[in-house]
């Protein structure tokens, strides 16, 4: 039960400015900006959206039912953020520390897999949208995340992202539910539980999980987890 839970983790965990009218037109859309720096990075940022051409991972996403947060504090060299991830999921929390590498605008990861990202124009004041590149056992997948200080952002930012995906040629983006609940900030609340499953997220468990979305079955392998997990914990899943 234990190794289902960190693998649906581990795969859910990888699907882990000033106010403007929003942007419609692809050229805008999709072009990279310039970060003056690691600041204005900082702090927590909430999931909203994600769309990657990883196989069914919007039907994923949503089945699951996660929230996800992250947030970043500043290492003591100068470009390295340590970045914390919040994970919900069937009523539990979990959570993964890791460090993110910023240079020349671009975001690097190399735990627990193989990640460059950079950020793309948006009209939305307090977001930021992250478009990456991801390598884990032997296969590599783009996608693009809407990230947001708030819980909930507008319908026009939202459509604005929509917009984004197209431009990208990207599949069409999963959008989580602020309403199932947000993790506890820990550093809030000493009374928060929540799981650390930094040390499960190994090369095996990415060899395994690219195995299984490239056998096809993606879908109802991790469906069968995610009913194992629910089913414990009191929940069902919605198909």
């Amino acid at each position: 039960m234990m190794e289902s839970l960190h693998v649906a983790v581990a795969v859910l965990s990888l699907l882990s400015l000033g106010q403007t009218a929003p942007t419609t037109n692809c050229e805008s859309l999709t072009k990279r900006i310039q970060i003056p720096g690691r600041d204005q990075l900082l702090g927590r940022w909430n999931l909203i959206a994600e769309s990657t051409d990883v196989v069914s991972a919007k039907q994923l996403l949503e089945m699951s039912r996660i929230t996800l947060w992250a947030n970043y504090v500043a290492a003591t060299e100068e470009n390295i953020m340590i970045g914390s991830m919040h994970l919900k999921m069937a009523g539990l929390c979990f959570s993964m520390t890791f460090n993110s590498t910023l240079e020349n605008n671009t975001f690097t990861l190399t735990y627990p897999y193989s990640t460059t990202s950079f950020q793309l124009k948006t009209g939305c004041p307090d977001c930021m949208v992250l478009y990456y590149n991801a390598t884990f056992g032997r296969s590599s997948y783009r996608g693009v995340q809407l990230l947001s200080r708030r819980p909930k952002v507008s319908a026009a930012e939202l459509q604005e992202f929509k917009k984004q995906v197209e431009c990208l040629n990207l599949p069409e983006a999963a959008f989580l539910d602020p309403n199932q609940g947000f993790c506890p900030d820990p550093s809030l609340s000493k009374d928060s539980t929540s799981f650390d499953v930094t040390s499960f997220m190994g090369a095996g468990d990415m060899k395994m999980i690219d195995e299984i979305f490239r056998s096809g079955a993606a879908v109802e392998t991790f469906s069968e987890m995610f009913s194992q997990i629910f089913s414990t914990f009191g929940e069902t899943v919605e198909n």
